[in-house]
C-alpha cells in the first residue's frame, strides 16, 4: 500500500508541474503560483481534520511556516523558468537541487552523516546540473535563464525540505497547512513586481486551482506513504516524478535534448535515487 501511494504522489507531483509549466506561459507565473497555493491550501487544511495529529507545537508550525517560504520561491522560479525555457531542463535541475542541498545542509549544520551512496549522489549531482544547463547556453537565451531559474528554484525546494524535515510526524498535516499559509503570503508581493506577462484569464483560474490541488494531494500521499512505508522507499518512489514533465515536454511540446543534456539527466535520476536512498 506504502509503495502505490508514493508512486500516486510522484504522478500528482508530475502532472501538477507539467500543468502549471503550459500555464505559466500563457499568463504570469507569479500569478499562477499563488492561486495554485491557495488551492492547495483549501484542499490541505480540509484533509488534516481526517489524519491523526495527537501533538502539535509550535515548533512543528514554524518549521512548516520556513518551508512554506522555501515552497513560495520554488514554485515562483520552477514556472518563471518552465514560462521561458524547457520543462526537461528546468524541472531536473530543480528537483537535484532541492534534494542535494539539505544533505549537505545536514551536513554542515547538523553534523549528519550520510552513507556512502548518499555520497555518491552529491558526487554525481553537480556536474549532471552542469550538464543540464550548459545545453540551454548556446545561444538560446529563453532556456538560459530557464536554467537560472531552475537552480534557485532548488534552492527553494531545499529550503522546504530542511523545514518539513524537522516536523514531528505526530503533527499531522497542521505543518503542511501552515507551510502553504505562508507560501500564499510570500507569493502576494510578487504580483505586481513579477516579470510582464498578461492576467490570468477566467477559463484559466479552475486549471490554476487544480495544479495547486495536485500538489497538495500529491504531498498527503507522499505523508500517508511515509506512515506505512520505509521512509526510504517512499523518498525514492516520489522522486521520480520529475520523468513525467521531462517526457511529456518531450512528447507533447516537441522540446530536444542535445547529448550533454541527455548525460545530465540521467546523471541526475541516479544522483536522486542515490540520496534519496
Amino acid at each position: 500500500m506504502g509503495e502505490t501511494l508514493a508512486l500516486f504522489s510522484a504522478l500528482c507531483f508530475g502532472l501538477a508541474d507539467f500543468a502549471a509549466g503550459l500555464l505559466s506561459r500563457h499568463a504570469k507565473p507569479e500569478l499562477v503560483a499563488l492561486i495554485g497555493q491557495v488551492g492547495g491550501l483549501i484542499v490541505t487544511a480540509a484533509a488534516a481534520f481526517f489524519v491523526r495529529a495527537p501533538s502539535v507545537g509550535v515548533a512543528d508550525l514554524s518549521w512548516g511556516g520556513l518551508s512554506g517560504l522555501g515552497t513560495g520561491i520554488g514554485v515562483l522560479f520552477l514556472y518563471r523558468g518552465m514560462s521561458r525555457g524547457r520543462m526537461s531542463v528546468v524541472v531536473p535541475l530543480s528537483v537535484v537541487g532541492g534534494v542535494a542541498v539539505p544533505v549537505l545542509a545536514g551536513v554542515v549544520l547538523l553534523g549528519d552523516r550520510p552513507d556512502p551512496l548518499a555520497w555518491c549522489g552529491i558526487v554525481v549531482a553537480f556536474p549532471a546540473l552542469w550538464l543540464i544547463a550548459r545545453g540551454g547556453n548556446g545561444g538560446d537565451g529563453g532556456t538560459a535563464h530557464g536554467a537560472v531559474d531552475g537552480l534557485i528554484a532548488g534552492a527553494g525546494f531545499a529550503l522546504q525540505n530542511i523545514g518539513l524535515g524537522q516536523v514531528d510526524p505526530s503533527a499531522g498535516l497542521w505543518p503542511i497547512v501552515a507551510s502553504r499559509v505562508i507560501s500564499a503570503l510570500a507569493l502576494l508581493p510578487m504580483i505586481r513586481s513579477g516579470t510582464p506577462g498578461a492576467g490570468l484569464r477566467p477559463k484559466l483560474v479552475l486549471p490554476a486551482v487544480f495544479t495547486g490541488v495536485l500538489g497538495a494531494a500529491a504531498i498527503v500521499l507522499y505523508t500517508l506513504a511515509t506512515q506505512r512505508q520505509l521512509l526510504a522507499i517512499s523518498v525514492v518512489l516520489s522522486s521520480l516524478y520529475p520523468a513525467i514533465p521531462v517526457l511529456l515536454g518531450i512528447a507533447v511540446l516537441k522540446e530536444r535534448l542535445n547529448r550533454p543534456q541527455v548525460l545530465g539527466l540521467v546523471g541526475a535520476a541516479a544522483a536522486v535515487v542515490l540520496l534519496a536512498g
